[in-house]
């Protein structure tokens, strides 16, 4: 798919502003256990502790687990295709395609950078939490940064992709709870 001239012209901007920092950040890789850690939390934020979180809501929560459950499938299907649409009209490179010195910390899911999905999915799904249950959405903070904080340790995401993406997954999660998503919840809370 050809580049989206004016995308591709800004990006090739921001990257270079951001590629010092993201070098820097990435540059924590030398340390094992870093590397380690953040491997760990790519690969559970590829969506495995969501499906779990997902899995164990009505469990959790008699009364409207369910409801909550279906919520987070159906918002996490937007995000989804928001990010994938996204990502294939801006085509942003990666920092480690794009800056040989950054090393890639794991194999991407795919080619192109912005915005981040894993981030956008985690802060999606935590703000989804936070507005239906709260304690369990503290219980899952620590891990949505550490996802956040993963994709520019392992160079695959420049910050502001990370930003976006949180920015997006906020949104989205804040649109589903209030909007016209959020009637499962009220639905099933009724009955």
């Amino acid at each position: 798919m050809p580049s989206n001239s004016k995308a591709s012209r800004f990006f090739n901007v921001v990257d270079q502003r951001e590629f010092a920092l993201c070098q820097s950040i990435n540059g924590t890789l030398r340390f094992r256990p870093v590397q380690s850690y953040f491997q760990v939390v790519s690969r559970l934020g590829d969506g495995w502790l969501w499906y779990l979180v997902i899995l164990a809501m009505p469990l959790l929560r008699p009364r409207d687990g369910l409801a909550i459950a279906l919520l987070m499938v159906a918002t996490g299907l937007s995000c989804t295709v928001t990010y994938k649409l996204l990502k294939r009209w801006l085509i942003r490179e990666r920092p480690f395609i794009s800056f040989p010195s950054i090393n890639c910390g794991t194999p991407p899911l795919d080619r192109y950078s912005f915005p981040s999905g894993h981030t956008l999915h985690a802060v999606c799904f935590n703000t989804v939490l936070a507005m239906t249950t709260p304690e369990l959405a503290w219980l899952l903070l620590p891990f949505t940064l550490s996802v956040a904080a993963s994709r520019v340790v392992l160079g695959l995401h420049y910050p502001s992709d990370v930003a976006a993406g949180a920015l997006i997954g906020g949104l989205l999660g804040l649109l589903s709870v209030c909007g016209l998503n959020g009637i499962f919840i009220q639905t099933v809370a009724t009955v």
